[in-house]
């Protein structure tokens, strides 16, 4: 071997993990079957039309998009895929087909690819279509949907197409119901309306378990998000359980699992380092309960994982990782 072969030294990096883009996004995909099986069983066809829907949407668009801008084909790597998913998931059960396809190529086109494509775009693609949605077509994103009733505790039956998070800001059910363990568990296991694939916190769970098993995420957003949530309204709870809900509800209502697991942990939108991880996922839990508690709409998650992907690069100059070799922070 000549010397200039022994000194020759290439572009880092110099050591690969062995993962690759394809193989992390495979894993989301089967993480999500648990939520998508749930969907399936308690919101029928509606859910499986709706996902298809999404996700043929989402790879078109991204097909279609490279194609134009003359950009290497990317629909192999799987994440137009998680997106049309995660968007179907955002959406109740009921939700026009055009609107989703509408909201699919608001995901794709304009929150990734015009940013320049994976890995370039500083919001969740998924997240960005359902604001959209839900800003232009309040209406519709409520749903309709009426599978399951709420009878109070004074006999009252609400209205059966209301979200818990609904029931709880308009006050159509008492908050003693609300927190009942009959209610949470209806909660966990996904017997409540709201959309496709925020209402069965066990199979978000489980798909949660899956991620951080294989090591695709790592436990310090969803941690973080969830405890402060917890928390925070635990102290609620605390001052005035006659107007405030249990902690348990918070946790198991709404998309804060979905929000928590699958969206805050998108490795694009959120901080590289784990000290970061906790600030975000921190600003995340504390948004959120800011507007389920005075906030004009029922729920804050996507608001406040949107919100927070906007402050990612900040916390990353802020929370810098060590540099090898040299004592604290960068």
């Amino acid at each position: 071997m000549s010397e200039e072969q022994l000194y020759s030294v290439s572009s880092s990096p110099h050591v690969h993990s062995g993962a690759s883009i394809h193989g992390i996004m495979r894993d989301v995909v089967i993480a999500m079957v648990p939520t998508f099986i749930a969907a399936i069983i308690f919101f029928g066809l509606n859910a499986l039309i709706l996902t298809a829907t999404c996700v043929i949407s989402c790879v078109f668009f991204e097909y279609l998009s490279r194609r134009i801008m003359k950009r290497n084909n990317t629909i192999n790597d799987l994440s137009a895929v998680i997106t049309g998913v995660l968007l179907a998931f955002n959406l109740p059960p009921t939700f026009p087909i055009w609107m989703a396809v509408v909201g699919s190529f608001v995901a794709i086109v304009i929150a990734k690819q015009l940013f320049g494509g994976l890995g370039y775009n500083p919001f969740n693609p998924a997240l960005a279509g359902r604001l959209f949605l839900f800003l232009s077509f309040a209406f519709a994103m409520s749903g309709d949907w009426t599978p399951w009733s709420y009878i109070n505790t004074e006999n009252i039956v609400a209205t059966t197409s209301a979200t818990p998070l609904g029931m709880l800001q308009e006050s159509t059910g008492s908050i003693a119901f609300l927190s009942n363990n009959s209610n949470i568990m209806n909660m966990f296991l996904g017997k409540v309306n709201g959309c496709i694939g925020e209402v069965s916190a066990l199979a978000l769970i489980l798909g949660g378990l899956y991620l951080l098993w294989r090591k695709v995420i790592t436990w310090h957003i969803p941690v973080a998000y969830i405890g402060t949530v917890a928390v925070f309204a635990t102290i609620l709870y605390m001052i005035d359980p006659s107007t405030n809900a249990s902690p348990l509800f918070h946790l198991f209502s709404g998309g804060l699992m979905l929000g928590a697991i699958f969206m805050a942990t998108d490795m694009v939108t959120s901080p590289t380092d784990r000290s970061g991880m906790l600030v975000f996922g921190i600003g995340c839990g504390l948004l959120t309960m800011i507007i389920r508690k005075w906030g004009a709409y029922p729920e804050g998650v996507s608001f406040s994982i949107f919100i927070m992907n906007a402050t990612t690069p900040l916390i990353n100059r802020v929370c810098k990782p060590r540099v090898f070799g040299v004592k604290g922070k960068a």
